[in-house]
């Protein structure tokens, strides 16, 4: 992109200076333009003349035909050239026009170059035009968003103040799930952002989220750094709600689980994933022997009118026997034909709800820029895991389909997906 703007710049400046300097360096003035002509017509004489001799001493020519064409040859001369030239003028200021278009020459390719490296935004525009890339490609470039991503990186390494560059790259690594780079790049986001509490808690929250998954669901010392960074800027911070909530069920301490849920209800009530949210609220009454006080309110379920992909989940008849009822059970839509990168879709259950009736739509998305509304076909798959880790494991039990994604008014049947596969590595 730099190659292709400066050969585009230095072609139009030489187009410019074209313009310009061609007048000075080429001028001709009208004394110099009848000079030339009148030699012109000099020479076309002295030719003619010489024709005329060479005619006359071969005997072509008498010698009154021949005095009568010298005659008329020597008149029609006067009136083409004059007797006295036209002295040629000198223009003032010539010699000071020819500098000023020297200099130009040198100057202004210069000082373009150092003026729009100093207030021009050419990293800005290539991190714009490789974010733009990064968002346009799907799982199947895997390589390729990889790559754009290391360039983006490269390029904030240089500008690291691009708050907008920074999120964009975190986001992308968590749609390859390089989890890693993702909670650094977010960490860069706080640090950039920090002026801003609410902004740097969000980006401490993302990080703990990468770290969280890179963890395989483990809250470790650098996961509770990054959530308690969060949480110092803002108490109600919803993604380090979440992790300790998703942390204080697997631990089966379901009353703290129920306490940081509900309050990411209560200060957030149109999460993306508020729908998943009050499905392990009522999850974790339901293990405490209790009735969730909001589904006893809820007289019946919400119903979105967004477009979507009503499911019915069941385990196959053999596995029954073998699934605890407790078992964590998630459900991931992702776009047709990928099998990495966040999904567009994610809701979470227990074995014991099984067979469950459920409607994937933008209720369960992970974040608004990813939302199963956006596609036209997706793969569902659901998965059984006897750890609890969002991460498939040997011994889980897995079930998958593939769904077109449909308005709310054309929902027809739900489409069936089995859980019938065993994993194995």
């Amino acid at each position: 992109m730099t190659e292709t703007f400066w050969i585009a710049a230095t072609v139009l400046i030489l187009l410019a200076l074209a313009f310009v300097l061609y007048p000075v360096f080429f001028h001709r003035s009208k004394a110099r333009l009848e000079t030339d002509l009148r030699n012109q017509n000099l020479l076309a004489y002295r030719s003619r003349l010489k024709e005329l001799d060479n005619e006359h001493e071969s005997g072509i020519l008498d010698d009154e035909t021949y005095g009568l064409l010298k005659d008329e040859l020597a008149g029609a001369m006067l009136d083409d050239v004059p007797e006295n030239a036209v002295p040629e003028k000198r223009i003032p200021g010539r010699r000071s026009a020819m500098v000023v278009g020297l200099a130009t020459v040198l100057l202004l390719p210069a000082g373009t170059f150092l003026a729009y490296d100093r207030w021009g935004a050419m990293e800005q525009l290539e991190q714009y035009l490789t974010m733009q890339e990064m968002n346009a490609s799907d799982g199947e470039q895997v390589a390729r968003v990889s790559e754009l991503a290391e360039q983006l990186r490269t390029r904030l390494e240089a500008n690291p103040d691009n708050a907008d560059g920074w999120a964009m790259l975190g986001q992308t690594y968590m749609r390859i799930e390089r989890y890693e780079d993702a909670a650094r790049a977010f960490q860069r986001l706080a640090s950039v952002v920090e002026e801003d509490p609410a902004s740097s808690a969000v980006a401490h929250g993302l990080a703990a989220q990468a770290l969280f998954f890179t963890t395989q669901g483990e809250l470790t010392p650098e996961v509770l750094e990054s959530i308690e960074a969060a949480q110092s800027l803002n108490p109600d911070e919803v993604n380090s709600l979440g992790l300790l909530g998703i942390s204080a069920f697997s631990q089966q301490d379901y009353r703290a689980a129920i306490d940081y849920w509900e309050r990411i209800v209560e200060v957030a009530p149109d999460h993306p994933q508020i729908a998943s949210i009050r499905g392990g609220i009522d999850e974790s009454y339901r293990r405490l022997g209790q009735q969730s006080p909001a589904s006893e309110q809820r007289s019946e379920p919400e119903v979105a009118s967004g477009p979507g992909v009503s499911l019915r989940v069941s385990l196959d008849e053999d596995l029954q026997d073998q699934v605890p009822a407790d078992t964590a059970l998630f459900i991931f839509a992702r776009s047709a034909g990928t099998s990495q990168g966040a999904p567009v879709a994610v809701a979470r259950l227990t074995a014991g709800a099984l067979p469950a009736d459920i409607r994937l739509d933008d209720r369960y998305a992970m974040s608004p820029e990813t939302t199963i509304s956006a596609e036209q076909d997706v793969v569902i798959i659901a998965r059984l895991s006897r750890s609890g880790s969002v991460n498939p494991q040997p011994g889980d039990w897995q079930g998958r389909v593939e769904a077109q994604v449909l308005s709310a008014d054309a929902q027809g049947e739900p489409v069936n997906l089995v859980i019938n596969q065993e994993l194995t590595n």
